[in-house]
């Protein structure tokens, strides 16, 4: 309830989410802490990596700027 309430306030800024079945993923990207979070551009380049959970701060000082620069320049 509290994800849906934090979602519902900020809006989600995940326009893709993957879920890794068997771990594999997870490896090739080098994950080893959960939550992380990736944003990966059309070519499948990480951009950038986020370990730990989703704050307003970093939602709004870090991935948002992110993804609109993203955007801007077309990827």
């Amino acid at each position: 309830e509290e994800a849906l309430r934090w979602l519902d306030y900020y809006g989600d800024p995940y326009t893709k989410n993957i879920h890794d079945l068997n771990g594999k993923l997870g490896i090739d990207f080098g994950v080893y802490g959960v939550p992380e979070t990736f944003i990966i551009d059309h070519k499948g380049i990480i951009r950038y990596k986020h370990i730990g959970p989703i704050t307003e701060d970093i939602l709004k000082n870090k991935l948002l700027p992110i993804i609109k620069q993203l955007k801007a320049v077309g990827l």
